[in-house]
């Protein structure tokens, strides 16, 4: 009873948001597929099947090399014999895809070929950054190109279905997927997510082609809202929040034509996303024009019962009746829906709905003209790990690192000398591919060593391991029972540093590669304190001690505290997990063989007590200036300050750039009437460089509370040493718009300000009116 009423609640919500959200419909880039006769293909089809067959259609499975979850698939084979399975997920390889499409399009009755679906998150069998750290790069082509790899290797590899692009915002590094993502920045983060699905998908969005594949757009919706940092925790937010600030990356996906949706494993507005008609029809189908498939993340139907929605058979149909069509693993649908239908808890016309959904996307995969796709181990032999693939991935790594301190131009370092090379990092092949690394052969990824080998063959490297990544007993056994690959040297902490203290007094600079084993981010890997394990903090300080230059290359899935570090290092290079040419790359800067343009896109705390920390925040009643000390009653904190470590948008180069107070081109405007902001920046160090300008708006008086700034635009400019040039942006009636109360999307009369920098932090600003 109580289900039902909260049901309708939202119900009759989402019906009186409809007519204000309608203009915000986007319209998803022309598909090649002729709907007329994909239509009449699919429903020429459907005549054919029995109910079991039409269940069987809303039925994904797990099989093969990877599971992502604790449950694996029983009786697959049988079950694709008789028609029970839509779609296999974890199972690639050409012979493997082959024999798993050969039972569903020879043995069973209707030939109806499954849907095979991976986890290519960053990559395929070329590895990239993680994909905070590709969006680190704010190079929009970039992140293109790698999801362009990923599907040619995907698709020749047997998988036409992949788990990607994640785009949900995430604001507290404490959570762990907070590594998949593009980090705290709505626009930014819409951005990425069209750039992705057209790199999976392709321009054209023609999902036939043999070198394409279909996206999962993830996770619909709120998850990286998760209370606490903890994975699958509970969520809760207003819908004004949820409109302006969690949304805009998914709606940004669907507009460039994404193929399917996964759900969320939390709860929004009280009812867990499986089971949420208002987000899965009202907003995603109704407002949004979605026309896709959404399919379950793991057993995430069966978890509605301990949300406490009911048993088996009534989060089977709360599901369906959701808008929710495929059920991962759990085999509730299959178990339940024949069920549900004769008591009445679900129509026929539901089920029908759905396998209509997943039967489209088959034919838009082109699965009923070539069920393989044109798949063969020749051309997996001559895709995977191309040379052009490898020098993209070398690229695109150098992209994503982030210099974040460089104290007396300590970097980059000269080709001749010693280095003490130390840390738990420094040669960790398994780590560099970082988790989510799928398909990916760690054994293929070039360690930190290996590439200053490549990179600077004069240097002599002293190399002392100093610390293990953890000494804390319990973690490691949580981390290898997984594949964390940890080997722990059994030797005391003490003997440890004293072996890389020596090692460092006989060198001209200390590298140390310290942070997080792969493991320790990524789904299921939340951590309370994101600092720098103990152990390795330990030898940071002996280090110190020597008097050395000490550069330090972080490798971490997520914002860390790095205070001490801050403080006591000479250079701080972030290289999150870099993938496959991680270790080429990172040489490449250290040695200044590329100049780092990268720049954050999730707030660096300076402690942990300050999460969740971001800058697009609102004002207070009380702000705190930052300057009186003894200023009590303000929003502030007694121990630190409310400053963060390192800003959205930070990163340094081994030049130096500088930006003009912006110039527009009116300082009031109409509504609906575009604005113009220019603004010269020049270099003005020694080394020709590139900077990411960033455009950033304030809007001073609103009918809600509006946040101090907002990421509005971006351009990458080259400029040589002492070179110049004038940016121009332009801000669209739509940059001023936000959602109202009444969720209206609108922009209102009076006061902005505008912004121009280099991070979210270091602006000249200007003020325009808008009438």
């Amino acid at each position: 009873m109580k289900r039902t009423f909260r049901t309708a609640l939202l119900l009759s919500l989402g019906l009186l948001l409809s007519p204000t959200l309608q203009a915000q419909t986007a319209v998803a880039p022309p598909s090649s597929v002729n709907t007329q006769k994909m239509n009449q293909f699919v429903e020429a089809l459907m005549k054919k099947m029995t109910l079991d067959e039409k269940i069987g259609q809303l039925n994904l499975v797990s099989v093969g090399f990877d599971v992502t979850g604790p449950v694996v698939s029983k009786d697959v084979d049988a079950n694709i014999r008789k028609g029970n399975v839509g779609a296999v997920l974890n199972t690639y390889t050409p012979v493997a895809a082959r024999k798993l499409q050969e039972l569903a399009v020879k043995e069973s009755r209707l030939k109806i070929p499954l849907i095979l679906g991976y986890d290519v998150i960053h990559g395929h069998r070329t590895i990239f950054p993680i994909p905070l750290g590709m969006a680190a790069s704010w190079d929009l082509a970039a992140m293109e190109r790698s999801a362009r790899i990923a599907a040619e290797e995907a698709a020749a590899d047997g998988i036409n279905w992949v788990y990607s692009p994640m785009v949900d915002i995430a604001r507290d590094p404490r959570w762990g997927r907070i590594a998949e993502g593009a980090g705290e920045d709505p626009y930014l983060g819409a951005q990425i997510a069209r750039a992705m699905v057209r790199g999976y998908q392709g321009t054209d969005n023609d999902m036939s082609k043999p070198t394409n594949v279909m996206a999962c757009l993830k996770h619909f919706a709120l998850y990286g809202a998760a209370e606490a940092g903890r994975d699958y925790n509970t969520t809760d937010m207003s819908l004004v929040r949820m409109y302006n600030e969690y949304l805009p990356p998914y709606k940004a996906a669907i507009e460039a034509g994404v193929g399917s949706v996964m759900t969320s494993f939390n709860d929004i507005n009280g009812v867990p996303a499986t089971g949420n008609k208002w987000l899965m029809t009202d907003l995603l189908r109704t407002q949004w024009g979605f026309n896709g498939f959404v399919a379950t993340d793991y057993t995430a139907i069966n978890e509605m019962v301990a949300h406490g929605m009911g048993n088996d058979a009534q989060v089977s149909a709360l599901a369906l009746s959701a808008g929710t069509d495929q059920d991962m693993v759990g085999e509730i649908f299959l178990k339940n829906l024949a069920k549900n239908l004769k008591d009445g808890t679900v129509k026929q016309e539901q089920i029908d709905l759905a396998c209509r959904r997943v039967l489209e996307a088959k034919y838009k995969l082109g699965l009923f003209q070539d069920p393989y796709r044109g798949v063969t181990e020749k051309r997996a032999k001559a895709t995977m790990m191309k040379k052009e693939f490898i020098a993209d991935a070398r690229s695109i790594s150098r992209k994503s690192m982030v210099l974040l301190k460089n104290d007396k131009n300590t970097l980059p370092l000269k080709k001749t000398g010693t280095i003490a090379l130390i840390g738990p990092l420094a040669n960790r092949q398994r780590d560099m591919i970082g988790s989510w690394s799928g398909a990916g052969d760690w054994k293929q990824a070039v360690s930190l060593e290996q590439g200053i080998k490549n990179v600077a063959s004069s240097v002599k490297i002293v190399y002392a391991q100093g610390a293990n990544i953890t000494d804390d007993a319990q973690m490691i056994e949580r981390l290898n029972a997984h594949g964390g690959d940890l080997n722990i040297d059994k030797r005391t902490p003490e003997a440890m540093i004293q072996e890389a203290v020596q090692a460092a007094q006989s060198a001209d600079v200390i590298v140390a590669a310290v942070g997080e084993s792969q493991g320790m981010t990524g789904e299921a890997a939340s951590r309370a304190d994101i600092s720098i394990p103990a152990p390795q903090m330990e030898l940071l300080k002996a280090l110190k001690k020597t008097g050395k230059p000490l550069v330090l290359v972080l490798m971490n899935g997520r914002p860390m505290a790095l205070s001490w570090e801050n403080q006591n290092a000479d250079a701080i290079l972030e290289t999150w997990f870099s993938g496959t040419q991680g270790g080429n790359a990172i040489a490449d800067i250290l040695f200044g063989d590329y100049n780092p343009s990268g720049k954050i896109t999730a707030t660096f705390p300076q402690v942990v007590g300050q999460v969740p920390l971001y800058y697009n925040h609102k004002s207070t009643g009380r702000p705190f200036n930052g300057t009186d000390k003894l200023d009590k009653y303000k929003s502030r904190y007694l121990d630190v300050s409310n400053d963060p470590l390192y800003p959205f948008g930070y990163g340094l180069s081994y030049t130096t750039f500088s930006y003009s107070k912006p110039e527009l081109s009116k300082t009031s405007i109409k509504q609906n009437e575009p604005l113009e902001v220019r603004v010269t920046v020049r270099n003005t160090g020694n080394y020709d460089g590139e900077e990411t300008a960033q455009l950033y708006i304030r809007d001073m008086v609103g009918s809600i509370t509006r946040p101090v700034k907002e990421l509005k635009g971006f351009q990458k400019v080259t400029l040589k040493k002492g070179e110049s040039k004038i940016l121009t942006f332009r801000l669209t009636p739509d940059d001023l718009k936000f959602y109202n109360n009444d969720l209206k999307f609108l922009s209102e009369p009076g006061d902005f300000q505008v912004f121009v920098g280099g991070n979210s932090r270091d602006v000249q600003e200007a003020a325009f009116k808008l009438q």
